[in-house]
């Protein structure tokens, strides 16, 4: 037998246990020879188990059941299926991916387990209203950045916005904007370029799903500064933490320790009030995006100090009652 077809006959062998077994269906030494004449193949029991040796000392998991026949069946793969949902629900929810490239990942992804469990597996797709991105060229700029970052090269690219009656245009009538990017950072379901831009003389950051016409260019990028931190940098633009941190005490009650808990993390410093409430001690910039946040509970999260936060959310509150 030439080297050629016991190549074909393993690699048929091979895509018959991982597309269509499992360990709720296994397939005979029967099932296998019918499926190798209908590919037009032949084999015997004995090059059968000489093939399935080769694959198991390959490292495929590939699982004996001895009976009479003997049945097979692919069992442990890259992905376990609860893996799978996670990842598969992931993509499915994401804002940042479009609705045809959330279809297409998620075809790549089933494809990883057998033709039953992949059906199983799209029965539970469920993403409800989710608004996706439009922009299909999003993971060609993604991996722009990725090459720029990795080169340590300039981006230069168009950055869009909408006007009041709904429509995409570039910003700054198509301005090019230079940036020297550091890191690609998810926040909120968004994408964000964080790097530092020639134009505002700092480190900022931009939503790539807003970015055109990117191009990594020749020219070396400016380093980071050594206190640089994206975990850091991300608190104060993403968290209510840009400007000079200040310790404010929150009375809140205690059905919302997990809003709490979600916005400032576990080692949140909090000690009990009533039996009702809870004080909780922040770290935050005083700003607007702060006292946002506490107007949503309305009421139900109160500022306790320092004074100066207290007369600030109520100025903004009444300022807010003025406008509306």
């Amino acid at each position: 037998m030439s080297d050629s077809i016991m190549k074909k006959r393993l690699l048929y062998l091979l895509k018959l246990l991982s597309e269509e077994t499992d360990e709720s269906h296994a397939v005979s030494t029967a099932g296998i020879m019918e499926y190798f004449r209908s590919v037009g193949l032949s084999a015997d029991r004995k090059t059968l188990k000489s093939d399935i040796d080769l694959l198991i000392e390959m490292g495929y998991d590939i699982v004996v059941v001895r009976s009479s026949p003997n049945i097979y069946f692919m069992g442990d793969r890259v992905f376990q299926i609860p893996e799978l949902k996670l990842l598969i629900d992931a993509v499915s929810s994401s804002r940042f991916i479009t609705a045809r490239k959330s279809d297409e990942l998620i075809r790549k992804l089933s494809s990883l387990v057998s033709r039953q469990q992949a059906l199983d597996l799209n029965r539970h797709v469920f993403a409800a209203n989710r608004v996706k991105a439009d922009n299909e060229s999003i993971y060609y700029i993604v991996d722009a950045i990725n090459d720029a970052i990795n080169d340590h090269r300039k981006l230069v690219f168009q950055y869009t916005e909408y006007t009041g009656d709904k429509q995409k245009v570039l910003r700054n009538d198509g301005e090019r904007y230079t940036l020297s990017p550091y890191a690609l950072y998810w926040n909120d379901d968004f994408y964000y370029m964080v790097g530092y831009s020639d134009k505002h003389g700092k480190i900022t950051a931009f939503r790539v799903d807003r970015l055109y016409k990117v191009e990594v260019t020749n020219t070396e990028a400016a380093a980071p500064p050594d206190d640089f931190d994206v975990t850091d940098y991300s608190r104060k633009i993403f968290e209510m933490f840009d400007g000079e941190e200040e310790v404010v005490e929150l009375a809140c009650e205690n059905s919302l320790m997990k809003y709490v808990v979600d916005r400032f993390g576990e080692d949140v410093d909090t000690r009990k009030e009533t039996d009702s409430t809870f004080i909780a001690s922040v770290n935050v910039a005083v700003s607007p995006t702060f006292y946002g946040w506490v107007f949503q509970f309305r009421g139900k999260i109160r500022i306790v100090s320092p004074q100066t936060a207290i007369d600030e959310y109520k100025e903004m509150a009444k300022e807010a009652s003025l406008t509306s």
